[in-house]
């Protein structure tokens, strides 16, 4: 039997794949992070634009924190003690982190960097 409205069966074909992608949650994007006298482990980091930025922030030796000002974040972490927070990459750029706590003189000069994508 010969389909009368082919074009139709396209169009529902296109909308069905069209709605699975926009169906799809954002993209996780995991990264383990290791602070330690007086480095942050990798120093850079990088995501697309909406990517779910999940962080495990461990301190090896004192503790030490993670700071992104244009995202609102300060965490903290203990020795043997990691965190982990996710939040969403909203904001392409390139964002400094660093260590925010003053325990010792060498935590001012822990520095990283997020990398935010542009959109395409």
């Amino acid at each position: 039997m010969p389909l009368r409205f082919p074009h139709m069966l396209l169009f529902v074909a296109v909308a069905a794949a069209a709605a699975a992608a926009q169906d799809q949650g954002p993209t996780a994007r995991p990264f383990a992070l290791a602070a330690r006298r007086y480095t942050f482990d990798p120093p850079r980091i990088e995501g697309n634009p909406d990517d779910l930025v999940r962080i495990t922030l461990s301190a090896d030796d004192i503790a030490h924190s993670l700071t992104i000002d244009a995202y609102r974040i300060a965490k903290r972490a203990n020795p043997g003690q990691p965190v982990t927070f996710e939040f969403r990459a909203d904001q392409p750029g390139t964002f400094a982190y660093y260590c925010n706590l003053q325990l010792e003189d060498g935590c001012r000069r822990m520095r990283g960097e997020l990398i935010v994508k542009p959109h395409r």
